[in-house]
């Protein structure tokens, strides 16, 4: 009779143990699909190539960027996904429903002068162009002609909100370095 209860005490702890593993392998899988879904749609890593946003970020930088919760607003950075599918990096210079133009080099929007202190060149003049609604009017901080395809070139304009993907926050490479 001892015999039968301690194989029933030893067969329920064994029981136990085996629950217990079970619940501390769902915990880890669970921890690690949260992980994945945060790395794969909430933040995004970007590598940029090319110069169209010399001198403020260079080629070879690499940015994290704010997929889910961002507020736009005239001077952020953003990624948007051009017509062929690729990641592109900007500067928001017009939000929905402003007006922009440039005449002798100098962009205004809504008749203001834009602060140019972190571009580089002088860009070509553009007859006026209002944005439209859930839309913003994305460049580059190299200005120069032909350096940056941007909102600038009536092939691409305004850029819609469903096409942005997220808001450039941080700088891995250099580090620290807020475009």
């Amino acid at each position: 009779m001892e015999n039968t209860i301690t194989e029933t005490t030893n067969s329920q702890a064994a029981s136990k143990q085996t629950i217990k593993s079970l619940f501390n392998w769902l915990g880890f899988i669970l921890f690690l699909a949260i992980l994945f879904f945060t790395v794969r749609f909430a933040i995004g890593i970007i590598i940029v190539e090319g110069d169209s946003m010399a001198p403020t970020i260079g080629s070879g930088d690499v940015f994290l960027s704010n997929n889910v919760l961002y507020d736009l607003d005239r001077h952020d950075v953003i990624v948007f996904q051009d017509e062929k599918g690729f990641d592109v990096i900007k500067r928001v210079i017009a939000l929905p429903g402003e007006t922009v133009e440039i005449t002798s080099g100098t962009i205004y929007v809504n008749g203001t002068p834009m602060d140019v202190s972190s571009t580089k060149g002088i860009p070509k003049d553009m007859l006026s162009v209002t944005v439209q609604e859930n839309a913003y009017f994305v460049i580059g901080d190299n200005r120069d002609p032909g350096e940056s395809l941007d909102s600038r070139d009536p092939s691409i304009g305004s850029i819609p909100e469903n096409r942005i993907k997220g808001e450039v926050v941080w700088s891995i490479k250099p580090f620290g370095k807020l475009p």
